[in-house]
Formats: C-alpha cells, structure tokens, sequence
C-alpha cells in the first residue's frame, strides 16, 4: 500500500500535464470546433430572449411542474409544438476564462487524487510500471471520460461531441498512468 500524500509529485505533473494536453487539444487542434451549432437568426433569438432577462441557470422547455404533468395533452401538445431544449445561460459579463481554468486544474488534481487512492490502495511499492499504469489510467479515464455519457443519454448532447470529449479523456488518462507508472515510488 502507498499513502495518497507520498504520490503528491505524480498527482501535481498529471495535472499540469492535463491542463497542457487540454490547451493544445481545444486551442489547436481543430476537431472540437463543431461541437456547438450557432442558431439561426442568432441575432434575432437574442433579441427576442433578451426582455426576459433570464437568469443564470440551467433551463429545460417545456418544463413540465410534475410527472402527472407531463402526461397532460396541454403539455403534449407544448412538446409536439416544440422547440424542445436544454439551455445554459451564463451571466453577461465581459468573457474571460479564467475561472474556468482554475477549476479544470483543480479537477485534474481531483482526479490525480483519485487515481493515487485507487493505485495506492491496489499496489505496494515497488510495483511494476504497468500494473500501477492500469490502475492509476483506468481510474484516470472513469475521472475525466464516463460520466460526459450522461450528458448525450440525458440532455442529448450529440454523440460525436461526447466521443471526442471520451477521446480526450483517455489521451488525458494515458498520460496521467505514464506519469504515475514514472514517478511510483521504489
């Protein structure tokens, strides 16, 4: 058994690495260019959005108040109308990312955590680079890839979106278990 805190140099380099591998895939490489669509008319959905002054938030619509509901024919019927969506909207400020930068590093530590506890746990010291490699990817990958599949099954993000996403997350895994299968302690 390995104690969390001794992995704390493979935890940080996983992130880092993660955070770096991110930036290249999502600033230069170009497959993820397409994963959201512009409205059409964008400029006249937002004018006629913009009186309600919708908060920020998570929206479903038609939102029905209860599952009774849901059965209704009016509420049938507001689906058969349509649109039917899922919609995020972000407060009105001036862009900036950092934020979001901060709490993707902050994940990518979260997950390396997780990796070491499961490694640690499974492996002594000493282990050989590949069984710590299955253990620290394998749970490396369910950290950043498995749970974006609840987003296509629930909220029907598109499946090539969520496939890239999984891709992502295993280049982010395998280099997560390269790191921690290089820096296991002897």
């Amino acid at each position: 058994m390995v104690p969390v805190l001794s992995l704390w140099l493979p935890i940080l380099l996983s992130a880092v690495a993660v955070f770096v591998l991110s930036s290249i895939i999502h600033m230069l490489l170009p497959y993820h260019k397409n994963d959201y669509h512009g409205l059409p008319d964008e400029s006249g959905v937002l004018d006629a959005l913009r009186p309600f002054n919708i908060p920020p938030g998570n929206y479903g619509f038609p939102r029905p108040q209860d599952m009774k509901d849901m059965g209704s024919p009016e509420f049938k019927a507001k689906w058969a109308r349509g649109p039917v969506g899922f919609m995020t909207v972000l407060p009105g400020k001036s862009p900036t990312m950092t934020a979001e930068l901060i709490q993707w590093f902050l994940y990518a530590i979260v997950v390396g955590i997780f990796a070491a506890y499961i490694a640690g746990r499974a492996l002594d010291p000493g282990a050989d680079y590949l069984q710590v490699f299955r253990f620290a990817g394998a749970t490396a990958f369910i950290g950043y890839g498995l749970a974006l599949w609840q987003q296509t099954i629930w909220y029907k993000v598109h499946w090539a979106t969520t496939l890239k996403s999984t891709i992502d997350a295993l280049v982010y895994a395998l280099f997560t278990a390269g790191i921690f299968g290089w820096l296991w302690p002897a």
